[in-house]
């Protein structure tokens, strides 16, 4: 397993804090199991959705929170009914264990909706810049059509 030393950043780097602990905060992410999947694909210029696979789980035992530019995707499996309680497995293989995702989001980010369907939990995600982030047009006056004093040349036909 590789760790990566970020201490030469901190130390010849000013304001750049940010960018090294988010990198620390990835390299953490991605030892961790890779349960449940996910995907993050683009859907626009400006949009973006992930999608998670958590079969079995109720929309009452999902939750989603964003909180300082994270995302966080939580599955809390309630206690199994007693008829549940009752059932014999020759084979487990859907996992019903607890699970919590992160997702860090840039500036601006927001998500703009959420849709569990098939056991596919999609979460919709957009760039809104603020207006005065936005470029703009500046228009550029000319000030050679206007005359202090006088009269306009006109062109003899």
């Amino acid at each position: 397993m590789r760790t990566i030393d970020f201490t030469p950043l901190y130390r010849s780097a000013v304001g750049f804090d940010r960018l090294a602990s988010l990198l620390e905060s990835a390299a953490r992410t991605s030892q961790e199991n890779g349960w449940p999947p996910y995907n993050i694909e683009t859907t626009g210029e400006n949009a973006y959705r992930i999608e998670i696979a958590v079969a079995g789980f109720k929309p009452d035992e999902l939750n989603i929170e964003v909180k300082e530019n994270l995302l966080t995707v939580t599955g809390r499996k309630t206690a199994n009914d007693d008829a549940g309680a009752n059932r014999t497995y020759l084979h487990r293989g859907l996992a019903e264990r607890d699970f919590e995702r992160r997702f860090q989001l840039a500036d601006y980010v927001i998500v703009t909706e959420a849709a569990l369907d098939n056991g596919l939990l999609s979460i919709s995600l957009k760039r809104e810049l603020p207006e005065a982030l936005k470029p703009r047009r500046i228009e550029i006056a000319s000030s050679a059509g206007t005359l202090i004093e006088g009269k306009a040349k006109t062109k003899a036909a």
